[in-house]
């Protein structure tokens, strides 16, 4: 389960909500309107268990999010929810890898500061012996347009 965030980790002027987790309970968070650029070149990777907890991350991951290692490796996945990310994103996302299916989207994430990245997703179970049994996901940078659409879209999805 994830404990609330700390409003003494947050950078800037924030807001307060809370969210409701996929399996993991409720959460109270902190934001902020600053965005993060997601730099040129680099990938953000990592793995979970069947339920979504991080097994392992990669340097990259622990840079954007603005947690350590430490702090990612047996938190769920959830920890990153940004309250901007419409519910049915994530319904989809899992639905699909709990097929053993491919999914990509476009993610909005909070970062450990409040404020947020957004990515480009793709997600892939890991299949043993016929089932699943964790999941591989690899982000890269949006485009910008794809990222002003979803600006627009997510709103309206919720």
């Amino acid at each position: 389960m994830l404990s609330d965030m700390k409003p003494e980790d947050i950078v800037g002027n924030y807001k307060e909500t809370v969210l409701n987790l996929y399996g993991d309970g409720s959460r109270k968070i902190f934001y902020t309107d600053i965005e993060t650029p997601y730099p040129d070149g680099k990938l953000i990777a990592s793995t979970t268990d069947k339920l979504g907890i991080i097994t392992h991350v990669n340097q990259s991951f622990i840079e954007m999010s603005g947690y350590t290692e430490h702090e990612l490796i047996g938190m769920p996945h959830s920890i990153l929810r940004h309250p901007d990310m419409p519910s049915v994103a994530f319904k989809d996302l899992w639905d699909t890898v709990n097929r053993g299916e491919k999914w990509q989207g476009f993610v909005k994430n909070l970062r450990k500061d409040g404020g947020y990245y957004w990515v480009k997703a793709t997600v892939i179970p890991n299949i043993r012996n016929g089932q699943v049994v964790g999941y591989t996901s690899v982000r890269r940078k949006p485009s910008r347009t794809k990222v002003n659409e979803c600006i627009q879209l997510y709103p309206t999805l919720f």
